[in-house]
């Protein structure tokens, strides 16, 4: 299993929500390719990126700090304002390897199915959801369909990976949901996608509690850490030998 270090930008700066609200961040680097060379440092070659100000204004608002962690040389994926494909074509050329639909994919799906046709395993689906059910604009609508449904329902029409994300678990240091997680993981596999679970995680053996799960399943083969690397509740360089 991989870990993905996660830098959520906004207003330019290194940041980190409380389930998903905007006006309850804390700042961690003001610079957020600092935060990101400090992941390379501790021996990460991949990067999970939220262009903040993107989900919430529907475009993104960041990219050039965005092209900038791009030429570090990890593995970059990126979510965010990628509400057409104008926008995962704009960060796919700043560098980006994996664009990250998922406003999109819940209130277009045919559209979000015609960008992953084009581009394939390039973009992925980033499904949100509180109490089960998908949460887009940067969490603050929820729509009227569980995450299980549409994740089936990007599955069924091609799209090979996902980031599922608990909003309820989401920067609050609280452990991650693993029924949720394992949820999804099976519905995902019966059509041969893979999945990324965030959420939650609070220090080393949540990690490890995550990995389990993807021995269990397969098709789970990464997950997000944020907050608790920025809290020093996981020594990134230390999570990564464990999971070696």
């Amino acid at each position: 299993m991989k870990i993905y270090p996660a830098v959520d930008i906004k207003d330019g700066a290194c940041v980190r929500l409380k389930q998903g609200l905007a006006d309850d961040k804390t700042v961690y680097y003001k610079n957020p390719v600092d935060a990101a060379k400090f992941f390379a440092d501790s021996g990460s070659d991949r990067i999970h990126v939220v262009d903040l100000d993107g989900a919430f204004d529907g475009r993104m608002r960041n990219l050039k700090i965005i092209e900038a962690i791009s030429s570090l040389g990890m593995f970059v994926e990126l979510g965010g304002g990628m509400r057409d494909i104008d926008a995962v074509r704009a960060a796919l050329d700043a560098g980006v390897d994996r664009a990250i639909i998922g406003t999109l994919a819940a209130k277009s799906p045919e559209k979000a199915l015609n960008i992953a046709g084009e581009y394939g395993g390039k973009v992925a689906v980033g499904i949100d959801a509180k109490n089960g059910m998908v949460a887009v604009h940067g969490w603050v609508d929820v729509l009227d369909i569980s995450a299980l449904d549409l994740a089936v329902l990007m599955a069924k029409g091609g799209v090979g990976t996902f980031i599922y994300t608990d909003i309820s678990t989401d920067g609050m240091l609280s452990g991650p949901n693993i029924p949720a997680q394992r949820a999804m993981a099976k519905a995902l596999s019966e059509h041969g996608a893979e999945l990324i679970a965030s959420g939650g995680v609070s220090c080393l053996d949540d990690i490890l509690a995550i990995d389990a799960l993807s021995k269990e399943n397969s098709n789970l083969h990464g997950a997000i850490v944020g907050k608790a690397i920025y809290e020093g509740r996981v020594d990134l360089a230390e999570a990564l030998k464990a999971l070696k």
